[in-house]
């Protein structure tokens, strides 16, 4: 039996492709959520990093 993983990754992929192809503006639209939510994760990570840097006082 092949990888699981590798099943997995090439369905993901085939997917992808199939979404930018036939929809580019939705695919363009799931990046920028994608992003989103990334740089939302950093900027609470970063929050939290301060918060503990100042010895876990609130404001």
């Amino acid at each position: 039996m092949k990888d699981p993983k590798k099943i997995v990754l090439f369905v993901l992929v085939v997917f992808i492709l199939y979404v930018i192809i036939t929809d580019p503006a939705k695919a363009a639209d799931y990046v920028q959520v994608g992003f989103e939510g990334i740089s939302n994760g950093a900027k609470a990570i970063g929050d939290f990093m301060t918060w503990v840097a100042n010895g876990g006082k609130d404001d």
